[in-house]
């Protein structure tokens, strides 16, 4: 909705999402095109917005299938998304390339599909309407955390931690967002490992 309104073509906004899996990426993205920003512009916007994917990359490969090649690890880095990373890491037998392949099939095709009904539709709907379809992304990460929160004391004050975190360090114009992602998730992440360590279990006879 956002790229028909800055006179992007369907068929672009359609393959920006196809091709940028990433919807702080996008946004940021549309401003740049909209303003005739320069390509190295483009590409250290993106740098900075998607930093938190290597964390999750290098989490992620942790658990790899170790008959996994590079050209399968390089398909399958394209579709670490923040919700790939979460189902994928909830595997404790680890991932192989088959399981990350349909993993990301769906919502990639999901993605691209909404934009272009959104292209299509922007004109049709009101604009409250516009303005709250604007936010459900928001209620799909929520649908992410809270469910492992409630069962869990230890992460529901690792996502407080982070959520702090994020609140104050927007007083810091300074920082860029993808800066403020990666220093909430690796303090919040460390205190969450000092203050709630996993036990060992012991070794039996």
């Amino acid at each position: 909705m956002m790229a028909s309104s800055q006179g992007i073509p369907l068929w672009a906004a359609g393959l920006i999402s196809l091709t940028n899996l990433t919807s702080a990426g996008q946004f940021a993205a549309l401003g740049i095109i909209a303003s005739a920003g320069s390509m190295i512009e483009m590409a250290l916007t993106q740098f900075v917005i998607n930093l938190r994917y290597f964390l999750m990359s290098l989490s992620l490969s942790q658990k790899a299938d170790e008959k996994m090649n590079l050209p399968q690890r390089a398909v399958v880095s394209f579709g670490i998304t923040d919700e790939i990373f979460a189902v994928a890491s909830s595997r404790y037998n680890g991932v192989g390339f088959q399981y990350m392949t349909a993993l990301m099939i769906l919502p990639i095709l999901g993605w691209t599909a909404g934009t272009l009904l959104g292209g299509i539709t922007s004109s049709i709907l009101p604009s409250r309407v516009s303005d709250a379809l604007g936010i459900m992304i928001y209620g799909m990460f929520l649908a992410i955390i809270i469910p492992p929160s409630k069962k869990s004391r230890p992460i529901l004050w690792v996502c407080m931690i982070a959520a702090f975190l994020s609140c104050l360090l927007q007083w810091f114009s300074f920082i860029g967002q993808g800066f403020v992602i990666i220093l909430c998730t690796l303090v919040a992440a460390s205190l969450g490992a000092w203050l709630f360590p996993v036990k060992k279990e012991k070794a039996h006879d």
